[in-house]
């Protein structure tokens, strides 16, 4: 039965526990995990341009801030915001082809300093990579949180981060339509188990993140393929050891063959970090209101309101 399906409003009705999940979390705590670099290309692309005082561009950043005060508006308590602080990381080091800023606008990567200052002062977490991706810091803010949350929903519909999905306490969360993908879904969409998801990278290849994948390996032969054996690793050499029917398996079985190690090494590229060292305890992601800087900032990117909204909110804290 797949698991992907519309987000409730508010917030905190979205997906219940799993019956026999054991009672083990703190309270009825969600976290919520947001994608600092989707949600500010989005914007980027979605809202009109507005420049600060000084010239500079900022609608992007002014359409995340809001966004994240329409989150804690509609029940969000503990949250914290990943951004690629730079394009490259340490993926680049390991394969050439691997993406770059090259070709991205000079006034939206201005903006993403802008938006990781902005988003401390409304006083909620962020974290701002440089060595690693911001995808790498979701990951592991996701592997901690799962240790107390009832459940943790990292916002975003990006196919990497369908890797970390763990039944339906650890889910992802497309904001822009709604859609809740727990694990069953994943395997609905993919026809892989979470766990899954690098080999599968490897071998259909993520255009996004820049590399290939293997010639002649698509979705289909990747997908029967590994929900038999899981690893690329276990993937027989002999075809006729696969047990499935898949047109070409001599030729998809003499290219992994031959070209095994680049497979491997795209798993590595496609495989998410869960050790980036970064806070992400209940404590850290509880938001608490904005420090006192947040009203210059607002009336820096001209929406002074946001400041009187989010001070609004923060009294309403505990009520």
């Amino acid at each position: 039965m797949c698991r992907a399906r519309q987000l409730d409003r508010p917030l905190l009705r979205i997906a219940t526990r799993r019956a026999g999940t054991p009672a083990r979390y703190a309270g009825d705590v969600r976290v919520y995990l947001v994608d600092g670099t989707y949600e500010l290309f989005r914007h980027y692309f979605a809202v009109p341009s507005h420049a600060a005082a000084d010239g500079t561009e900022v609608a992007a950043v002014r359409g995340v801030l809001s966004s994240m005060l329409a989150m804690i508006g509609g029940g969000a308590t503990h949250l914290g915001v990943a951004t690629d602080h730079v394009v490259e990381s340490f993926r680049n080091g390991l394969w050439p082809g691997y993406k770059t800023g090259a070709g991205v606008a000079p006034e939206l990567l201005a903006q993403f300093p802008i938006l990781e200052e902005a988003l401390a002062a409304l006083g909620i977490a962020v974290w701002p990579m440089v060595e690693y991706e911001a995808d790498d810091a979701l990951a592991t803010a996701a592997t901690i949180a799962a240790g107390y949350a009832a459940q943790v929903l990292i916002c975003t519909p990006d196919k990497d981060l369908a890797q970390c999905v763990v039944g339906s306490q650890v889910v992802q969360l497309d904001r822009r339509t709604g859609v809740v993908r727990d694990e069953d879904g994943v395997i609905a969409k993919f026809g892989v188990a979470p766990a899954s998801i690098p080999d599968y990278l490897a071998l259909v290849g993520d255009s996004a993140d820049g590399f290939p994948g293997l010639v002649g390996w698509g979705a289909k032969s990747a997908a029967a393929v590994l929900s038999r054996f899981s690893r690329i690793e276990a993937i027989p050499p002999d075809p006729a050891d696969w047990g499935v029917a898949i047109r070409g398996a001599a030729v998809l079985s003499a290219t992994l063959e031959e070209r095994r190690e680049l497979a491997m090494l795209f798993k590595d590229l496609a495989t998410l970090r869960t050790t980036v060292p970064l806070d992400a305890t209940a404590e850290h992601l509880r938001w608490r209101g904005p420090r006192e800087d947040f009203a210059a900032m607002a009336a820096y990117l001209g929406v002074p309101a946001l400041a009187a909204q989010a001070e609004h909110m923060a009294s309403s804290l505990g009520e």
